[in-house]
């Protein structure tokens, strides 16, 4: 059962650098669930919203965690907004270890600004768009964040360093767990 690490978190707090980094520690597979997400649909997560609306996006969203759920030894980063749904949530508590990733408001812009596919692939998610929609969903999403993890980590910091604490806090959290061995 606890053979996963979850990682959440707004979008650009390193979920895939950091899991990517995570993965290849434990000899783990790592998996990108909207990259996963994307192949299933076809498309775009941008375009989803725009062709499908974001309710088809998020039951895709909601399958895509369930099945997800169900690897053994995996590092999934998940979407910014997976916590939104009560549903995935308990998916993911209840399935392995999950990890909060945070950064201020300020951080995540300037991250999202320097991310070529950020444009491309990740649709604004309120009319307001830009450091303004980043400071509304976080204070949104943040009870939602915290419900959901077993630990919460400033990603100010180098992916190395916070792959090591996730790393740490992991094996702390499963030594003190039977399912975990």
């Amino acid at each position: 059962m606890d053979h996963r690490i979850f990682l959440i978190g707004y979008r650009g707090t390193g979920k895939t650098t950091v899991g990517r980094l995570l993965a290849a520690r434990l000899s783990w597979e790592f998996v990108d669930a909207d990259v996963f997400l994307e192949t299933r649909a076809g498309k775009t997560i941008a375009k989803m919203f725009i062709e499908d609306g974001e309710k088809a996006f998020r039951d895709l969203e909601s399958e895509v965690v369930r099945e997800l759920s169900q690897r053994r030894e995996a590092v999934i980063a998940t979407g910014g907004g997976v916590i939104l749904r009560p549903e995935n949530r308990d998916c993911l508590k209840q399935n392995g270890f999950v990890v909060w990733l945070q950064a201020s408001a300020e951080t995540l812009w300037e991250r999202l600004q320097m991310d070529p596919t950020t444009q491309e692939r990740r649709p604004n998610l309120t009319v307001t768009g830009g450091l303004a929609e980043i400071q509304n969903l976080l204070v949104l999403r943040e009870p939602h964040y915290r419900e959901s993890a077993h630990v919460s980590l400033l990603a100010d910091r180098s992916p190395e360093s916070l792959a090591c604490d996730i790393l740490t806090a992991w094996t702390s959290w499963c030594n003190s767990r039977p399912s975990c061995a």
